[in-house]
């Protein structure tokens, strides 16, 4: 796990500046303190942090062939590089190191860009052919590593985090109102979109080419789903996914430095635990607490599997205080904003795994895989509603709008009936109806009507959900948008502000692609949820864990936490007349969705802490600002 950064003129061919490449390069030297490296010629500027994991003493940055053909910088694992080191070898390629890293060059020289076809793994990568004076840069299936990237007049930079790209100008960029409208939307920004307006991140399994004169973006990933010809039986599917799990940790747990796991007290990493243990141990595991008091507090739990599996418990506490204080250090880490209520935790518990451990295995990937959420029950079921008369529908709607609170019920009855399959999983993804976020931004800010309607990325993964059913569909965008660009971004951005880096076994590549030809019936049967995935795991948990309520992490804590904030002091930037949020978004609005909230009416807490999670933001930034360019006048706003 390492960090990279780039910049290539393009057009004119105009020389790189070294310094700035070394200057983008510190911005993210906490993704790696163990080594750096620098390749700068004519047009071109290559920069590299080095987080050591494999091949210790061989796995220097940039990386060429013998020839100095090729150039790779390389953020992430391969983790089936041993296959691959195997197939070039009897093609003829000879290594010089037994890192990862140089199965890119090789396989670059061997199949070109298609080599990323070759991968299973997680990166974000850049490969110069020196030859071709061609440069590709690419994100992997499952988005699991980030690219961000800037083009502007026949410049291009890019970097593993935004600090890159910023460390490599004086500007600094203003707040794109789309992606704002869609933050306040989803509590994340989807690809290709970011916050700041002219700077994009790659979407999952796409790439960037620049040769001749020329950027376009291609996707190279384009796996579409075909269900399985005969439905497997139970014993069937159960043993082939625990094949696919075993085969999938084996490879996640190859590491020359020490391997740990966040440990929260569900199933998922409960079993992430169990299948470790196959492959040697103990593990240490770490779990994040607060306190008896709390009754979701999962310690106990937590403990407990890791005495079943005779793991090494390590725990860290966190309170509200702390809670509070931490936000905008959170917040600085994120780069962009997310109203997420596991980033307090994550920061917390990778902090902690560090003092140990160089790798941590997590359990994320079985809830979008198999419908373990509450938005899936309607997704799975969401036929048969829109089969009701539509009169009945009409009085059930009525009936559940007028009752307190209960937005969740109340979104999830109205958009199981939106007509437009990507529009009815847009409905349902969404915090308020877009009207309401509409209406929140100042007149001649707001973007224009219906332009953000459905996310421009969504529409291009049409193609690859003709085949699957409905639940499928949704799991597919799940896949490719909410949880690379929210949960993936923030595991990755949280775990590596500690140099710490995160596995997803469950995300392997070989996992998705089977889970995703299974119909909606081995995901959500007779109303449970992660059917298949509970059959694996009967395997090797008992009961009492197989019947604990879902909290990952303790979240619910975490969600009682972020309610209460609107009581507190954070909820004074929301009436705070100085508030920067004020410059883009309207005071009434804001002030109204907050009356509505105290008086019970309505449960908005989460579109309330986005809007504080975005001042936090922008204060953050506009802090920054003064610190680096004190005698110029600063501004985020559009």
């Amino acid at each position: 796990m390492c960090g990279i950064c780039g910049q290539f003129n393009f057009v004119g061919s105009d020389p790189v500046d070294p310094d700035i490449i070394r200057r983008m390069a510190y911005s993210i030297a906490h993704r790696g303190p163990d080594d750096e490296g620098y390749f700068v010629s004519g047009p071109l500027g290559l920069g590299f942090r080095r987080l050591s994991i494999i091949d210790l003493v061989g796995g220097h940055q940039p990386m060429f062939d013998a020839e100095e053909t090729v150039c790779v910088v390389f953020n992430g694992e391969i983790y089936n590089y041993k296959e691959l080191r195997a197939e070039l070898q009897e093609r003829g390629h000879h290594f010089r190191t037994n890192c990862d890293t140089e199965v890119l060059v090789h396989g670059y020289k061997e199949w070109g860009a298609d080599v990323l076809n070759h991968l299973n793994g997680m990166f974000g990568l850049a490969i110069w052919d020196i030859v071709k004076k061609r440069l590709v840069v690419a994100r992997d299936a499952m988005g699991i590593k980030l690219i961000y990237y800037k083009v502007s007049n026949g410049h291009f930079t890019f970097g593993s985090e935004i600090r890159a790209i910023l460390a490599a100008s004086k500007d600094h960029p203003q707040v794109d109102p789309v992606a704002l409208n869609l933050f306040l939307r989803f509590r994340y920004t989807p690809s290709p979109l970011t916050i700041f307006r002219g700077i994009r991140k790659l979407a999952p399994g796409t790439m960037l080419v620049l040769e001749r004169g020329e950027c376009r973006e291609e996707r190279w990933y384009n796996y579409t789903p075909q269900p399985f010809s005969s439905s497997s039986d139970t014993r069937e599917a159960t043993h082939e996914l625990l094949s696919l799990y075993r085969a999938a940790v084996r490879r996640h747990l190859l590491s020359d430095v020490p391997v740990g796991i966040l440990l929260s007290g569900g199933l998922d990493s409960g079993l992430l635990l169990a299948l470790m243990n196959e492959e040697g141990g103990p593990w240490p595991a770490y779990t994040i607490g607060y306190g008896e008091a709390f009754a979701d507090d999962e310690l106990a739990d937590a403990a407990e599997t890791a005495s079943l599996f005779s793991a090494r418990h390590i725990t860290v506490k966190l309170d509200q205080a702390e809670f509070e204080r931490s936000l905008p250090k959170i917040v600085e880490c994120l780069e962009e904003p997310i109203a997420a209520s596991s980033v307090v935790p994550m920061y917390f518990v990778a902090q902690r795994a560090r003092q140990d451990v160089k790798v941590a295995l997590i359990g994320q990937g079985p809830d979008e895989l198999f419908g373990g959420y509450k938005r899936h029950l309607g997704i799975r079921y969401g036929e048969w509603w829109r089969r009701l008369p539509a009169g009945v529908r009409t009085g059930v709607g009525y009936a559940v709008d007028r009752l307190p609170r209960n937005e969740t019920l109340k979104r999830g009855v109205m958009s199981l009936g939106t007509e437009g399959q990507l529009r009815r999983y847009q409905d349902v993804f969404s915090l308020a109806p877009a009207e309401v976020i509409d209406g929140l931004f100042q007149d001649d800010l707001c973007p224009e009507k219906n332009s953000h309607e459905l996310v421009d990325y969504w529409r291009e993964l049409v193609p690859q959900m003709k085949h699957i059913d409905e639940l499928g569909g949704f799991q597919l965008l799940e896949i490719r948008s909410s949880l690379p660009d929210e949960l993936l971004m923030y595991a990755d951005k949280l775990s590596m502000a500690h140099s710490l880096e995160a596995r997803v076994p469950y995300l392997d590549r070989t996992v998705v692609e089977y889970v995703q030809r299974l119909d909606a019936s081995f995901k959500i049967r007779n109303g449970t949820r992660k059917w298949l995935h509970r059959q694996v795991c009967q395997s090797y948990l008992p009961h009492p864990i197989l019947k604990r309520k879902k909290r990952g992490f303790a979240v619910n804590v975490v969600d009682q936490w972020f309610q209460s904030t609107v009581k507190s002091s954070l909820a004074d930037l929301l009436l705070d007349e100085s508030s920067l949020m004020f410059d883009l978004l309207k005071p009434e609005m804001v002030r109204g969705l907050l009356e509505v909230h105290r008086s019970g009416r309505q449960d908005n807490h989460k579109i309330l802490f986005s809007l504080v999670m975005f001042e936090q933001w922008l204060r953050g930034c506009c802090s920054r600002q003064r610190s680096e360019l004190p005698a110029q006048a600063h501004s985020v706003s559009a």
